[in-house]
């Protein structure tokens, strides 16, 4: 009903810059929260940052000031900009998003995954 792609990911230096872009598209009425999450090589999946439909955005404490997560709700699409990005930000990232679908059921969806990795 409802797919999420995500891109942008990819290998970096340790201090330079990303930006992961993940569209929506599908059976789509509205979409609330919409987030970013990530996981790392042997650890569990950990929250990054959400923005809700009306702009209010949450940060995971280790990217507050490097990371900036952003939405355009006329093209079901949320960003996340990685700036001063460590090491220890490599992982997958996964966009996330509840979604109202046509039929007014509410969907969790989830993208592929995109890599990051940065190098020291």
């Amino acid at each position: 009903q409802v797919q999420l792609v995500e891109s942008g990911g990819g290998l970096v230096q340790a201090g330079g810059s990303l930006r992961l872009s993940c569209a929506a598209s599908g059976s789509i009425f509205s979409i609330n929260a919409m987030g970013w999450y990530r996981q790392a090589p042997g650890k569990q999946r950990e929250l990054v940052a959400t923005i809700t439909s009306d702009g209010s955005t949450n940060y995971a404490d280790s990217v507050k000031g490097r990371f900036t997560i952003s939405r355009d709700n006329a093209k079901n699409t949320v960003y996340l900009q990685m700036n001063s990005l460590k090491p220890e930000d490599t992982a997958v990232y996964y966009c996330n998003a509840d979604v109202i679908v046509t039929s007014r059921a509410t969907v969790a969806a989830w993208g592929q995954g995109t890599l990051v990795t940065v190098s020291s």
